[in-house]
C-alpha cells in the first residue's frame, strides 16, 4: 500500500474525522449518532495511514511524486 494522500489532504481528514467522533459519539443519538462516529473513525484511520482504498479505484491520488 503505497501512501496516496497528500498532507493537506491528511490533515483535513484527521480533523473532520475528530470532529465526526465527537458529535457522533457525544452529541447526536441513536443511529446517526453511530454512524457520524464510524465515519470518523475511518476518516481518521486513512488520514493517519495516508491510505485511501478508494482513491485507486477513482484514479485519484494527491500525495507528491517523488522525482
Amino acid at each position: 500500500m503505497k501512501a496516496n494522500e497528500g498532507t493537506t489532504d491528511r490533515i483535513i481528514r484527521v480533523i473532520i474525522g475528530i470532529i465526526l467522533i465527537v458529535v457522533g459519539f457525544f452529541v447526536v443519538k441513536a443511529t446517526l449518532g453511530i454512524v457520524l462516529g464510524i465515519i470518523g473513525i475511518v476518516l481518521l484511520l486513512t488520514g493517519a495511514v495516508g491510505f485511501c482504498a478508494l482513491y485507486p479505484c477513482l484514479k485519484i491520488n494527491t500525495a507528491q511524486k517523488k522525482e
